[in-house]
């Protein structure tokens, strides 16, 4: 009759649901908080963005399903930049994050990255963790694309010496185990030493 249609099978949405980002955000929990806690280096704010980050990503423009999970990792981003506003300070007296003390990884690798003075942080993982282009982060963190350069390359020179310090360290340690013959006045020493000239 007149009213009477047939409904074809429905075909899926091509956006992301927010059932679709729920299970974005409990499939790769891991790495999405990861991120937030790079970025903040500090676990409460970590968990905060990682939170904001997932009602950001619901209740925000329909985005295609296959960019949900780079859209998930951007909404991270873009409330740790809100939440921590991080500033182009060039002065290594600046304060490092924080490394909670209970922190759930005692990776080195992070623990090095989140000391980074904060915009330096936010350059690095954003650039070379992420993957954004030097324009990109100039619009997010508002500054040139010079300075994200110049950040990144402060970061990289802070990694490279604290890893170099760190096989130094270790190198010196295993030929003391090896040896046995340096008493331990003289390592500290040797430590101490190094330690100076790295700083």
């Amino acid at each position: 009759m007149f009213g009477a249609r047939k409904l074809g099978k429905q075909q899926p949405s091509p956006y992301a649901t927010t059932t679709d980002f729920c299970q974005i955000f409990e499939t790769h929990m891991s790495r999405l908080y990861r991120l937030s806690f790079l970025l903040t280096g500090d676990e409460p704010t970590a968990e905060q963005c990682f939170l904001a980050g997932l009602q950001m990503a619901q209740e925000g423009n329909p985005i295609f399903n296959n960019w949900a999970e780079a859209w998930a990792r951007r909404m991270i981003i873009l409330d740790a930049i809100r939440v921590l506003h991080p500033q182009l300070i060039v002065d290594t007296s600046e304060s490092f994050g924080r490394l909670a003390g209970d922190c759930a990884t005692d990776r080195i690798e992070i623990a090095e990255i989140v000391k980074l003075p904060m915009f330096e942080r936010f350059a690095f993982v954003m650039s070379v963790l992420e993957g954004y282009s030097d324009h990109e982060c100039s619009l997010h963190l508002a500054c040139t694309r010079a300075a994200v350069a110049a950040a990144r390359v402060r970061a990289l020179e802070r990694i490279g010496r604290a890893a170099e310090l760190r096989d130094k360290l270790v190198s010196i340690a295993s030929a003391h185990k090896q040896q046995g013959t340096d008493s331990e006045a003289a390592v500290q020493l040797r430590l101490l030493t190094i330690m100076r000239a790295s700083a």
